[in-house]
């Protein structure tokens, strides 16, 4: 039935081939690591954003997708430019930096964070994973959101682009650029 020539012959044919390729090899040499190079071939694609490293990273691989225009307006002419200019905190004397107790609910823990240390520090310093992305104040990635009523209240911000007067007065903040300045209670993960 079976033709032992011919399988005599494929087997042959087969070995020969197969010899051939081990003894001239393939023409493509392969990286030593294939990983990198594909690496490589999608970050080319992809668009620079400008954002410090390594902290580009956010819970959703946020950027500034919903970004919400700063509301002017509201307070007096001196509160207005030192909005604008935006808070300090290497102004505060070593001497004259105080502590608040700032509840993170959703951590389930009190710590003390001082005025001169955003909110995203603090959590960062207990080993919490705040969601955070450009850290400028210029996204929504950091939101949070004070229980205790309004934000201006309880946080100074050093840069708020991302959020109007009126989120602010319903307690939103940006724990990337919050420096608290009262004791108060605050939900990470939330925006406006």
């Amino acid at each position: 039935m079976v033709d032992t020539l011919a399988l005599g012959g494929g087997l042959v044919v087969t070995l020969v081939l197969v010899l051939l390729h081990v003894t001239k090899g393939t023409k493509r040499s392969t990286p030593e690591n294939l990983a990198d190079e594909l690496l490589e071939r999608r970050a080319s694609t992809v668009e620079e954003t400008g954002f410090p490293e390594p902290m580009s990273r956010s819970i959703g691989g946020g950027g500034g997708g919903g970004v919400a225009v700063g509301g002017g307006g509201g307070g007096a002419e001196g509160e207005a430019s030192e909005e604008e200019a935006g808070f300090d905190p290497s102004s505060i004397p070593e001497d004259e930096v105080e502590y608040y107790d700032i509840e993170f609910r959703k951590e389930g823990e009190t710590i003390e964070v001082a005025n001169n240390e955003t909110l995203l520090e603090a959590g960062e310093d207990q080993g919490w994973d705040l969601p955070y992305a450009c850290r400028q104040g210029q996204c929504l990635s950091c939101g949070g959101h004070i229980e205790d009523g309004d934000a201006h209240e309880f946080v100074r911000h050093g840069n708020n682009d991302t959020l109007s007067d009126e989120e602010m007065d319903r307690g939103y903040c940006l724990t990337c650029q919050a420096y608290p300045v009262a004791d108060f209670s605050l939900e990470t993960s939330e925006t406006p």
